[in-house]
């Protein structure tokens, strides 16, 4: 027999959810077969077999919370698991049951298993074993951490509440007056319930808690994509060719985005209680929108990266984060991040910090508008809005605003990127 338990899921993360089961009880697996998705705060991780035999019983459901070790399914041998349970003996006399009831003792009664297993809270693992050894509803329990997460102290203080005597007769809810107009409370509105996914859940307290920590502030520019767009036209089918990878925007802005870090290092740096960190190498996340949500994998050295090596990557890194497959390593310790809303259509937007990052580069849709040549002259540009995010507790306005202007002229001098990015 092998206990299936939860892998260790890497630094700082300590419980996952059972994304899908894709076996079940009775199946025959092998070693290395894939029996679950376990879905964590950042990256989709599978659960394998480490030995053969036959599914024996699966402990937790699908959308439960799991903590790391914790055992979620049971392995038996094949023989043993798949054994028929032998047929009550027909020629057992009444005498003989009697007898045998008597002589077993008296089971107990089952306990009923509490909710708080049944995924509707955000609880700690603490608390969710605190809570089935002592048979307490967890979605009984008030939390007192500011997002809601029932800890094991929250538990324990609903443990030492005294019982509330039982009522009489049970009472028919008070059912509330109807809205006087249509919308989410209106019944006869049609409304679906959906749960948010652990990465969802990671995703809006993270950007919630970049909102109330950082003194956040965007800048804008724009820039003229004349010259890039000119270089792609010429250049395109030979790196195609050469590198086996298309020329895209994103390699001229993370070498334009190294060369401003390189002349304003505090946008590469976080802050680290009464310390500033600068950094000094320059790995840039790239946001990636995933169906599961959005993803910010990490280009290594970027400024040590040629075009080719960078378009690569970041290929690469995309491939992997829409097919669920990003180790917990692509995604960890960026130092500046770069989103692309003009893929979608964006015209202008303004990006949150990924902390603990203080800058983040916000790219948009290009655009053919007027633009003056000089005082007599005017000519349609194919134009892109920049946005730059920066923490404001350690860039100053006119850091944000130098670092943008640089990004800009690099880009309008491509190359410039040859020599600074």
């Amino acid at each position: 027999m092998a206990e299936i338990k939860v892998p260790d899921l890497g630094e700082s993360i300590s419980e996952g959810t059972l994304h899908k089961w894709l076996v079940k009880v009775g199946d025959t697996v092998g070693q290395g077969d894939l029996l679950a998705e376990l879905e964590t705060d950042k990256v989709n991780l599978e659960i394998s077999a480490e030995e053969s035999g036959v599914i024996e019983s699966i402990l937790r459901g699908e959308g439960e919370n799991v903590a790391v070790g914790e055992v979620i399914a049971v392995i038996g041998s094949g023989a043993g698991a798949s054994a028929p349970a032998p047929a009550p003996a027909a020629e057992a006399t009444a005498a003989e049951k009697e007898s045998a009831s008597a002589a077993a003792p008296a089971a107990p009664a089952p306990v009923p298993a509490p909710a708080a297993d049944s995924g509707a809270y955000h609880a700690s693992p603490a608390a969710r074993k605190l809570a089935r050894e002592k048979g307490i509803d967890l979605n009984g329990v008030s939390a007192r951490d500011p997002i809601g997460r029932i800890q094991h102290d929250d538990v324990q203080a609903n443990a030492a509440r005294p019982a509330a005597a039982p009522a009489a007769a049970p009472v028919a809810p008070v059912k509330p007056p109807a809205p006087a107009s249509g919308g989410a409370g209106d019944s006869a509105k049609p409304i679906e319930r959906q749960r948010m996914s652990r990465r969802r859940q990671t995703i809006a307290t993270r950007l919630v808690e970049a909102q109330q920590t950082a003194a956040m502030l965007t800048t804008f520019n724009e820039v003229d994509m004349t010259a890039i767009l000119d270089i792609r036209k010429r250049r395109k089918d030979a790196f195609k060719e050469k590198h086996d990878v298309g020329l895209g925007f994103m390699s001229f802005f993370t070498k334009a985005v190294v060369g401003a870090l390189k002349a304003y290092p505090l946008l590469n740096a976080e802050i680290d209680g009464q310390d500033i960190l600068v950094k000094k190498f320059y790995d840039i996340g790239i946001a990636v929108a995933a169906k599961e949500g959005l993803v910010v994998p990490v280009v290594r050295d970027a400024d040590r990266l040629s075009f080719a090596e960078i378009e690569r990557s970041i290929a690469e890194l995309a491939t992997k984060a829409r097919s669920n497959s990003l180790a917990l390593s692509d995604l960890q310790g960026g130092s500046f991040t770069i989103t692309n809303g003009g893929v979608f259509g964006s015209l202008l937007s303004t990006p949150i910090l990924n902390a603990p990052q203080v800058g983040i580069l916000g790219m948009h849709k290009i655009q053919l508008r007027p633009v003056a040549i000089d005082e007599e002259r005017s000519e349609n540009r194919p134009m892109m809005y920049i946005a730059l995010s920066y923490d404001h507790r350690i860039v100053d306005g006119a850091e944000a605003v130098g670092f943008l202007v640089k990004v800009k002229e690099m880009l309008e001098d491509p190359e410039t990127l040859l020599l600074e990015g």
